[in-house]
């Protein structure tokens, strides 16, 4: 009788755990094994679905844990999974992560790997990053520059798809925790500075900000009286509102839109 009693209660932890397992299993973990399968970042998800950018940072985020038919099903579509898939209550099968990749993201068949000798292709442009200039060393004033040294390439296909100007074209490093659990520090960002005006935002979106000589990548919000810059991580990175007199104070200007981000770090 212990014999069986033992094993119906190993049964009953091993099915508890397994539940456990699969409770684990939301839309915010499917979707970043997607992402991360087909190699695309969740400004392109936006771009190829419709799905506002700010609503896929809350799904990634958690902050969203039951997103709406509607956007479900347009990112299921995007990826060929079934809503149940992509809400994590059905497994992936791993067949589909072995789809030819060709018929899914065309724009990625030609990626070669390259380093700082490898001639720049006519087909690609070099994206210099930005970075923090200090103006005297020790003077705690520091200005934004383009680095003479660090640069990513990019296809001038997909720049145009994202309808950035080649010129218009800048990467930033993302420092810190606020932008967690999306953006971690050291993560990368293409910015477009050809948007760079208060009229250009868009509620929700990413933008790089150039804080009196602080690089900083937030969300932005316009208000009646200014605006307001939103971090991912609210509970140590609380809301900060500036009326149009603190943006001239305070020294702050758009660097330009986000439109890619990527998860490695430089």
């Amino acid at each position: 009788m212990h014999y069986i009693y033992a094993n119906q209660h190993l049964s009953l932890r091993k099915r508890s755990s397994n539940m456990r397992s699969m409770q684990i299993r939301n839309v915010s973990t499917v979707l970043r094994e997607l992402l991360d399968r087909d190699g695309i970042s969740p400004t392109e998800l936006h771009r190829r679905t419709g799905v506002p950018q700010s609503t896929l940072s809350r799904i990634l985020s958690g902050k969203i844990v039951d997103p709406s038919d509607k956007h479900i099903s347009r990112i299921a579509e995007y990826f060929q999974v079934s809503t149940d898939q992509l809400r994590g209550r059905v497994d992936i099968a791993p067949a589909r992560a072995a789809a030819p990749r060709d018929e899914i993201h065309s724009e990625l068949k030609d990626i070669s790997l390259w380093d700082d000798d490898t001639p720049v292709d006519d087909d690609e442009v070099s994206v210099p990053f930005l970075r923090e200039v200090e103006l005297a060393a020790g003077s705690g004033r520091f200005v934004i520059e383009e680095s003479e040294r660090a640069s990513l390439r990019f296809g001038k296909r997909s720049l145009r798809h994202n309808g950035v100007q080649f010129d218009q074209a800048k990467c930033v490093t993302v420092r810190g925790n606020s932008m967690l659990p999306v953006l971690r520090d050291g993560a990368t960002v293409g910015v477009n500075a050809g948007k760079c005006a208060i009229g250009d935002i868009v509620d929700g979106d990413l933008y790089a900000i150039n804080h009196n000589g602080q690089l900083r990548v937030k969300q932005l919000y316009r208000l009646p009286t200014g605006i307001r810059l939103r971090s991912f991580n609210r509970d140590e990175h609380p809301d900060e509102d500036y009326s149009f007199q603190e943006i001239q104070e305070e020294q702050i200007s758009i660097l330009g839109h986000v439109f890619w981000w990527g998860m490695y770090a430089r």
